[in-house]
């Protein structure tokens, strides 16, 4: 499903959705929230039309009522996989804070999402994937789901990031023998971590990992942030991520682990829920 406003980014929105349909030979729903028009109509579907990426299964629906409380009915309703957004780059503190229309959408959606920060007319091949490799319930789900985007999108490179928060080798260094006991301790968990994220790999459908080439990279730090950072400073193409699990009221208001990534997208997102998996 793709929510859409007649916005600058319209014409790239709808060609990227189009896209992303066809490589994963899906059903395009496409819902406006505000009032059809005869004019909206006509842009909508020239825009459609123009497209060299063409779909049959395309449904075009037209809603009244706040964004994101009808944008979410919608997505339970036409019971999409995936919503696709367009979302700023940087938000600013009171934005953080308040959220925007994507950031709403991404927490309460019940499927996986899919923001773009620079969507493209032309078609800009995606080379390089960053997954999170969270030892977590989800992280299974969503290093499958994204060999499964590497491999319709034809992506060849996929790095899997696990992140170590730095608590656990806080260790007082002080000389010689305290600095080699943290050393060894960061290295110890950095085997850890790798041996876990490969045996998921490892245990996945030989198709689906044959012609990828996959990394794991361990990082110490902030829960996150620590990705995010890495995300762009690799200039991945795509950051996928787990869903954020149990968040409360007072997480709304603290930075955790997925919040760090909206606040400043560092690359596209995909933020895998599966709905069988709730």
């Amino acid at each position: 499903m793709v929510g859409f406003a007649f916005s600058p980014n319209l014409k790239a929105n709808i060609y990227e959705a189009l896209r992303m349909a066809h490589y994963f030979g899906g059903e395009l729903v496409f819902v406006h929230v505000g009032r059809k028009t005869p004019e909206k109509e006509s842009i909508f579907n020239e825009i459609v039309g123009s497209s060299p990426v063409q779909s049959e299964k395309i449904s075009v629906h037209w809603r009244i009522g706040d964004p994101v409380i009808t944008l979410l009915q919608a997505s339970k309703d036409f019971d999409v996989d995936l919503i696709l957004l367009g979302a700023l780059k940087r938000e600013n503190v009171l934005k953080f804070y308040l959220g925007s229309i994507a950031r709403k959408i991404t927490r309460k959606a019940k499927c996986s999402v899919l923001l773009l920060i620079n969507p493209s007319i032309e078609r800009q091949p995606c080379q390089h994937i960053v997954v999170n490799g969270l030892d977590s319930p989800q992280t299974k789900l969503t290093i499958e789901a994204a060999f499964v985007v590497a491999n319709a999108l034809g992506v060849k490179k996929i790095s899997l990031v696990e992140e170590i928060s730095r608590s656990k080798v806080a260790v007082a260094v002080d000389d010689d023998r305290s600095l080699r006991r943290a050393t060894l301790k960061k290295e110890k968990l950095r085997r850890q971590e790798q041996t876990r994220v490969k045996d998921v790999v490892q245990k996945l459908p030989a198709a689906l990992t044959a012609d990828v080439n996959w990394t794991t990279q361990s990082i110490f730090g902030r829960r996150g942030y620590s990705i995010g950072h890495y995300a762009k400073l690799v200039r991945a193409d795509l950051l996928v991520m787990n869903a954020q699990e149990n968040l409360s009221f007072i997480d709304r208001f603290i930075t955790r682990d997925i919040e760090h990534i909206l606040a400043e997208l560092p690359t596209d997102v995909l933020i895998i829920n599966l709905k069988g998996n709730e």
